[in-house]
C-alpha cells in the first residue's frame, strides 16, 4: 500500500511537471505571438478608407472593397509585408481620420486625405500619392459650362457644409444658386433630372462617381482646376521608419506602372485626365 501511494504521489508530480512544462512553453508562445502581433509578427494591418466613395473608396453590398485608394493601400501594404487577405479596412470618415490615427485603431489612412497644416500638427503624411482639383460635373451633353462663372444663375449642387461650393459661390460665381443636399448621390440625381446643373467637389471623386456602370455617359468633368489637394497616407506623429517605407512602396507603385494602371482602371471610363505622378514632399 505505501509503495502504491508512492507510486501514485511520483507519478503525480511527473504529471504536474509535464503539465506545468507544457503550459509554460504555451505561455511564451502566446507571449511570443503576442509580441509578433505588436509588430514583429506581420498577422495584420488595419487601414482606414472611405467606404462611400466611388473610384476612391468604396465597400461594395458584398462586402469587397474597390477604388484607386483601395489599390494604393493594397500595393504599399504589399510592400510593408502583408498580403491582401492580412489587411482589414475600416471606415475612416473625414472628421475622424486623425482620432483613428492617434489612437491607433489604424496603422494608416489612405481616404481622399488632403495634405495641409492643420491636418500635419495631428499626423504624418506619407506621399503626396494624387494631385486632385476641385472640378465641375455637368451633364454630358450640356455646353453652357466651361469656367466657374458660368455658374452664375445656374444651379450648384454639393453636399452640406461643403467648402468647394462656397469657394465658388463666394470667389467665382456670386449668383449661382447653391443648393446643399445631405450627399453626392443626391446632387448627381439632380443633375440627371435637371433640378441642378452642376456638382462640385475634387475632380478625383466625380470621376469615380461618373464612371460607376450606373452612370457611365451620363456626365462630364468641365476640366477646371479651381483648387489643388494633394492626397497623403495619414500616419501616426514621429513614425519616421514608417512614412520612409510607406513612400518608399509609393515611389515603387510608379516606377513598375502599377500607379497608372490603379488610375485608369478607377477613373479613365469617366475620361478623367489626371495629374502625373506627384513628387513625394512629406518626411524622407
Amino acid at each position: 500500500m505505501k509503495i502504491s501511494k508512492a507510486a501514485a504521489a511520483a507519478a503525480v508530480a511527473v504529471a504536474l511537471a509535464l503539465t506545468a512544462t507544457a503550459c509554460g512553453g504555451s505561455d511564451k508562445d502566446s507571449a511570443s505571438d503576442a509580441g509578433a502581433s505588436g509588430g514583429a509578427k506581420k498577422d495584420k494591418i488595419v487601414i482606414g478608407i472611405k467606404f462611400d466613395q466611388p473610384g476612391l473608396g468604396l465597400k461594395t453590398p458584398d462586402g469587397k472593397y474597390t477604388g484607386f485608394d483601395v489599390d494604393v493601400a493594397t500595393y504599399v501594404a504589399k510592400e510593408l509585408g502583408y498580403q491582401p487577405d492580412q489587411i482589414e479596412f475600416k471606415q475612416a470618415v473625414s472628421a475622424e481620420r486623425e482620432n483613428l490615427i492617434s489612437n491607433g485603431d489604424v496603422k494608416l489612412v489612405v481616404a481622399s486625405y488632403s495634405i495641409n497644416d492643420k491636418r500635419k500638427a495631428k499626423v504624418d503624411f506619407a506621399g503626396p500619392y494624387l494631385l486632385a482639383h476641385q472640378d465641375l460635373l455637368v451633364r454630358a451633353d450640356d455646353t453652357s459650362i466651361t469656367k466657374a462663372e458660368d455658374l452664375n444663375k445656374k444651379k450648384l449642387c454639393s453636399v452640406t457644409g461643403s467648402t468647394s461650393a462656397q469657394n465658388v459661390k463666394t470667389k467665382l460665381a456670386p449668383e449661382a444658386d447653391l443648393q446643399e443636399l445631405p450627399g453626392y448621390s443626391e446632387c448627381l440625381t439632380g443633375l440627371e433630372n435637371k433640378s441642378v446643373d452642376a456638382l462640385t467637389t475634387d475632380d478625383s471623386i466625380l470621376a469615380g462617381y461618373a464612371a460607376q456602370d450606373k452612370n457611365k455617359g451620363k456626365f462630364k468633368l468641365v476640366g477646371l482646376k479651381l483648387s489643388d489637394e494633394k492626397y497623403g497616407i495619414g500616419l501616426k506623429k514621429g513614425d519616421t521608419e514608417l512614412q520612409t517605407k510607406v513612400n518608399a512602396a509609393l515611389r515603387k507603385m510608379v516606377a513598375d506602372g502599377a500607379w497608372d494602371a490603379a488610375v485608369q482602371k478607377n477613373f479613365g471610363p469617366a475620361g478623367y485626365k489626371n495629374e502625373p505622378a506627384p513628387q513625394i514632399t512629406e518626411g524622407s
